[in-house]
């Protein structure tokens, strides 16, 4: 039977794991509503909601710094084994994720201010497109996250093929567009940007999706995903 020391010990320590996981959750939800609100932004030439995302970016950053700080603790002073380490393990990978996730958003809605000052391209309407499917998958892998549910993680991996095709047919319209009017190949040379911004969204996404398949499971994805994204052939820009 337990003592009331050893009692105290695993109360202690079920608290620290939840703590983790709140932080996550509350870090998870932030970065989603900053790509939500960073493609709404894009959508309605809205420079004051871009605004907002570039200058929420600073919280997320805290929650991950206290997110490393408890992790480094847990793996210290806890010694987790099994399922325990991988949740905790996750939980810095998934952490950097998410982080990058608002860096990007935030990156997004940097240039889309830039793009308020000039007349709209059509090109815009297939961004918007893409930043909307994004950003619903990025929803769905941070519940499964949360939730470990390995089946909807692979769901959402299966679909970043999805993301690969939509960047790649809109760089290609991209181009054709600054090759039939010079004249907007400042405003589309910024939309190349926030397009390989959201992209890269995309692929921590998928990240994401393979850290909640690992924790729920205890096995690694080791199959390579298919990427089908043609634009590095093409010189697309990086960011």
């Amino acid at each position: 039977m337990p003592t009331i020391g050893d009692q105290h010990i695993v109360k202690s320590y079920d608290e620290e794991l939840k703590r983790l996981h709140d932080s996550l959750a509350r870090m998870a939800g932030l970065a989603e509503a900053q790509l939500h609100k960073s493609v709404e932004a894009l959508e309605k030439r809205d420079s004051d909601l871009a605004g907002q995302v570039m200058n929420a970016d600073h919280e997320i950053d805290e929650i991950e710094h206290f997110i490393n700080e408890q992790t480094v603790r847990v793996l210290a002073l806890r010694a987790p084994v099994a399922d325990d380490l991988r949740q905790v393990i996750s939980a810095l990978k998934v952490a950097g994720d998410i982080e990058r996730i608002a860096d990007h958003a935030a990156n997004a809605a940097k240039r889309s201010l830039v793009l308020n000052q000039m007349p709209p391209v059509a090109p815009m309407r297939s961004l918007v497109r893409m930043g909307k499917l994004v950003a619903e998958l990025l929803g769905e892998v941070l519940n499964a996250y949360l939730t470990h549910d390995a089946e909807r993680a692979l769901a959402v991996r299966s679909r970043d093929q999805e993301v690969d095709d939509l960047y790649s047919s809109l760089f290609r319209e991209i181009l054709t567009y600054m090759m039939e009017d010079a004249r907007t190949i400042t405003s589309c040379s910024h939309l190349m940007f926030i397009a390989k911004n959201i992209e890269r969204v995309g692929d921590h996404a998928t990240n994401i999706a393979e850290q909640t398949y690992f924790v729920a499971t205890g096995r690694s994805l080791n199959d390579q995903r298919p990427k089908r994204d043609t634009s590095s052939f093409e010189g697309a820009v990086q960011e």
